[in-house]
């Protein structure tokens, strides 16, 4: 059962597609628990995404049905990645977009790793849109 106000799992989504192999990416890890590969498009010098092998819509989703081995297992593939990418020392960001206000683009949970150079601000400083 999908979480309430989020859409059922679509199975044809390219992360989906991704995890079958049917789409090729470039791997950086791989375990029981996730899978990270390097951003097509690239928005820093290193931007790779870290994704879930389950069925996991957003955050939300993933919170409230997903086991704790799947969560923490999920977490500690994130900051192994960022160590293996020797990102600990200059620092690195995290991004997770959720639903159309956070302009998630595929409905699979995944996270962003930006790093290899200074990445200012988060958000820009706006009161009103």
């Amino acid at each position: 059962m999908p979480v309430k106000g989020l859409g059922e799992y679509d199975d044809q989504n390219v992360f989906a597609r991704i995890l079958r192999g049917e789409i090729p990416s470039r791997r950086i890890f791989e375990d029981e628990w996730a899978l990270a590969f390097h951003d097509i498009a690239p928005q820093a010098p290193v931007h790779v995404l870290v994704i879930p092998k389950g069925r996991w819509v957003s955050l939300a989703d993933f919170t409230a049905r997903a086991s704790q081995g799947e969560i923490a297992g999920f977490w500690r593939a994130v900051g192994a990645v960022a160590r293996q990418l020797d990102l600990e020392a200059p620092g690195y960001r995290v991004l997770t977009n959720m639903g159309d206000h956070g302009h998630q683009e595929v409905p699979h949970l995944h996270v962003h790793i930006f790093g290899g150079r200074p990445l200012g601000r988060m958000l820009e400083k706006r009161l009103a849109d």
